[in-house]
């Protein structure tokens, strides 16, 4: 594996933006970021409204919203929360909405290229794949400290050299990446498995993705 799977024990960096943001010492995350026009404003709006039906028919919403409900959730009404709606979320994603243009190889490559430039340096990078409006990946951060900086280098870099090739300007990537520190074995494994199958299971022709398998 390119790093350790997450120990509850040890320490755990904790920094919050729109969402709370896990990262420890050594151990492998999986991080997807998308184009800032991925996911339709209609889509978003709708997801709101069921997030709050969720809660509201567990008895967990009050009168909050569910971005501030889901703060007091125990862990595993949480886990059950966030993995019904991140299924939605890559399930929508993988319907290629936005101007999808990472499906242009010469984009694609930009971002891969800025992926792998501090591989080995800053962080060990295990397998990718870039979507023709997403990326997903697999890394480990050999400090916690780094993995936001790192995020945030990944995309103003490749978000300033694709409006260059393209004659743009403006926000590329929405700027709040997901993320998830793996558990187990099993997990990995899975994680490893959904990034070689993502092009397939939206329906993508050779050329219109870019998959790199790491060690």
């Amino acid at each position: 594996m390119i790093g350790n799977l997450f120990d509850p024990k040890s320490d755990v960096l904790i920094y919050e933006r729109l969402r709370p943001h896990w990262s420890q010492a050594g151990a492998i995350v999986f991080i997807t970021f998308r184009t800032i026009d991925s996911l339709p404003k209609c889509v978003l709006q709708r997801w709101d409204r069921e997030k709050d039906d969720w809660l509201r028919q567990r008895g967990l919403l009050g009168a909050r919203h569910w971005s501030d409900a889901i703060k007091s959730l125990e862990d595993h009404v949480n886990a059950e929360f966030r993995r019904v709606f991140d299924r939605k979320r890559e399930t929508c994603l993988d319907d290629c909405h936005g101007r999808c243009l990472l499906r242009d190889p010469r984009l694609a490559r930009i971002v891969a290229d800025s992926l792998m430039h501090f591989d080995g340096v800053r962080y060990r990078m295990g397998d990718f794949v870039i979507m023709p409006n997403h990326v997903h990946l697999l890394v480990a951060f050999a400090r916690p400290d780094i993995m936001a900086a790192q995020l945030d280098s990944w995309m103003h870099y490749s978000a300033f050299q694709i409006n260059r090739a393209i004659g743009d300007k403006g926000h590329f990537w929405q700027p709040e990446a997901f993320d998830h520190l793996v558990r187990t074995l099993e997990q990995y494994n899975y994680l490893r498995r959904y990034i070689a199958a993502n092009p397939a299971k939206a329906h993508l022709k050779p050329g219109e993705y870019l998959y790199r398998r790491g060690p």
